[in-house]
C-alpha cells in the first residue's frame, strides 16, 4: 500500500508545470514514547488548562489566544482576525532562483520532504526539472504554504526523485557572537596540530548513516521489556568524572599511541588464521605422499 500523500500540488518552473506529491522524510513513530500515569490506579492522566492566578480549570469556551505585550498583559486576539493574516495554499511549488548547493548555511535546514510526481501526467515535466537540476549541480529555492505558512523550501535531485528542505527564517537562528564571543585564541604550537591532525587521519571514514546506533532507545526499550517482565533493574553507580587538569600534549601522545596500538591488533587478528591453515596443509601433502606410495 503506497504511504499517504502529506500535501499535493504543483511544482512550478516558469511555464513548466507538474502535479506532485509530498511526503515526510523523517519520523518519529519508532521512538520510545511515555505517558503520564496514576500511579495508585495505574490509569492515564489527562491534562487541563488551569487560570495561572485563580488555579480553577478553564474550559474549552473560555479558551483565547493572547500576545504578551509586558509581563502579564496580554492582547487577546480572535480566531477571525487571525485568519485575515493566514495566508491561503495556492496549492503550488514556485520555484524563484537555483543557488550553488554549497552556498546554503546547514543552519537553516529545517524539515525534510520527497517530492514525487502525482501520476503520469506531467512525468516528463518533472523529470526535465530534476535532470536538469543534476546537469547544473544546483539547488532549487521555492516557496510553498504549508499549515497556513509560507515557508521557503531547498529543492535537490534525490534519486529518482526529489528532496526538498523547508529552510528557516533568519530570525530564527540566534547570532553564533553571542556564543563565541568568550572563546580565547591561545597559541598553540605546530607540533600539537600536527599530533591532532594523524589522529583525526587515524579515524578517516566515509558518512554511513547505517552504522549510527541510538545506545539510549536501545537502553529504554531494554528498560521496559525487563519492567514489563517482572525483572529487577539494576541501577548503575555513576562514572567519576576524571580531573580537568590535563597536559594537552601528553592526551594527544596517549591517543595516538592508543589508535596506533589498536590497529596493530586489528591487523594481527586478521593475519592469524592464515598461520592456522598452513599445518593442515602440510598434512594434507603428507597424506597424499603416503597415499601415493
Amino acid at each position: 500500500m503506497a504511504p499517504r500523500a502529506y500535501w499535493k500540488g504543483t511544482l512550478k518552473l516558469s511555464l513548466v508545470t507538474c502535479p506532485v506529491v509530498l511526503y515526510p522524510a523523517s519520523t518519529s513513530v519508532a521512538k520510545t514514547r511515555f505517558h503520564m500515569i496514576n500511579k495508585e490506579t495505574g490509569n492515564r492522566l489527562k491534562q487541563q488548562m488551569v487560570d495561572a492566578e485563580t488555579g480553577e480549570v478553564v474550559e474549552g469556551d473560555q479558551k483565547a489566544r493572547g500576545y504578551e505585550l509586558r509581563k502579564g498583559r496580554y492582547v487577546e486576539i480572535e480566531p477571525e482576525e487571525l485568519e485575515s493574516v493566514q495566508i491561503e495554499s495556492n496549492h503550488s511549488i514556485e520555484i524563484e532562483s537555483f543557488v550553488p548547493r554549497d552556498e546554503i548555511d546547514k543552519r537553516y535546514l529545517n524539515h525534510p520532504y520527497y517530492i514525487a510526481p502525482d501520476g503520469k501526467v506531467g512525468a516528463d515535466a518533472f523529470a526535465v526539472i530534476r535532470d536538469a537540476m543534476k546537469d547544473q549541480d544546483r539547488v532549487a529555492l521555492a516557496r510553498i504554504v504549508l499549515t497556513n505558512r509560507e515557508h521557503v523550501m531547498a529543492i535537490e535531485p534525490l534519486g529518482k526523485g526529489l528532496l526538498g528542505t523547508t529552510l528557516r527564517y533568519p530570525y530564527e537562528l540566534r547570532d553564533e557572537a553571542d556564543y563565541f564571543g568568550d572563546i580565547k585564541t591561545p597559541k598553540i604550537t605546530k607540533d600539537m596540530v600536527e599530533l591532532a591532525g594523524h589522529i583525526l587521519d587515524s579515524k578517516a571514514a566515509h558518512f554511513d548513516p547505517s552504522k549510527f546506533k541510538d545506545e539510549y532507545e536501545d537502553a529504554l526499550k531494554a528498560l521496559v521489556r525487563r519492567k514489563a517482565a517482572g525483572k529487577p533493574i539494576e541501577v548503575p553507580e555513576p562514572e567519576q568524572r576524571p580531573s580537568n587538569v590535563i597536559n594537552l600534549m601528553d592526551a594527544l601522545k596517549q591517543s595516538l599511541k592508543g589508535r596506533s596500538a589498536a590497529k596493530r591488533g586489528h591487523s594481527t587478528a586478521r593475519r592469524r588464521p592464515s598461520h592456522r591453515r598452513a599445518p593442515r596443509k602440510a598434512h594434507r601433502s603428507t597424506a597424499r605422499a603416503r597415499k601415493a606410495g
